[in-house]
């Protein structure tokens, strides 16, 4: 009689002989393409025939951070990415991908930044601010913008 051992190594052989060489299954019908949720965008894996125009959404300073002299601003892109690629190259990306300007108070010079994060500004003197944020494609042309308002309050103490 043969060991327990080769036993199970023999019989996993059959199985595994047997599966490997039985019949494929006989063809189905044809499973519904998936559908994405609502609301939901189109995978960024996918090159896309045509998008809609990007837009830019920029949410009032937190509340609380702002009481506090920080100013938070999240934002979003809609049918844009946000990511630190630039150059003409880049405009055959699909989905489409770009950046964002930022512009404080008016002044004469602004930054740009593809992370996606929320902006952060700190270190503002008390009284009435805005920031400009301008959606950039890669070659820098401004797509849409956005204009917050917002007052920095007198501190009282240091945090």
């Amino acid at each position: 009689m043969p060991s327990p051992g080769k036993l199970a190594f023999a019989l996993t052989a059959v199985v595994l002989t047997a599966a490997c060489s039985s019949a494929p299954p006989p063809p189905s019908e044809a499973a519904p393409a998936p559908v994405a949720a609502a609301g939901w965008s189109p995978a960024p894996v996918v090159p896309l025939p045509s998008q809609p125009p990007p837009s830019l959404i920029v949410d009032a300073p937190l509340p609380e951070q702002l009481a506090m002299g920080l100013v938070v601003l999240r934002y979003r892109a809609e049918n844009l990415r946000i990511v630190p690629v630039y150059g003409p190259a880049a405009l055959d990306v699909s989905p489409r991908i770009g950046h964002i300007h930022v512009t404080v108070d008016d002044a004469a010079w602004h930054w740009a930044d593809g992370s996606g994060e929320p902006l952060i500004l700190q270190s503002l003197p008390a009284g009435p601010h805005k920031v400009w944020i301008g959606l950039a494609d890669p070659t820098h042309k401004i797509l849409d913008e956005k204009t917050v308002n917002f007052v920095v309050p007198v501190q009282s103490g240091h945090h």
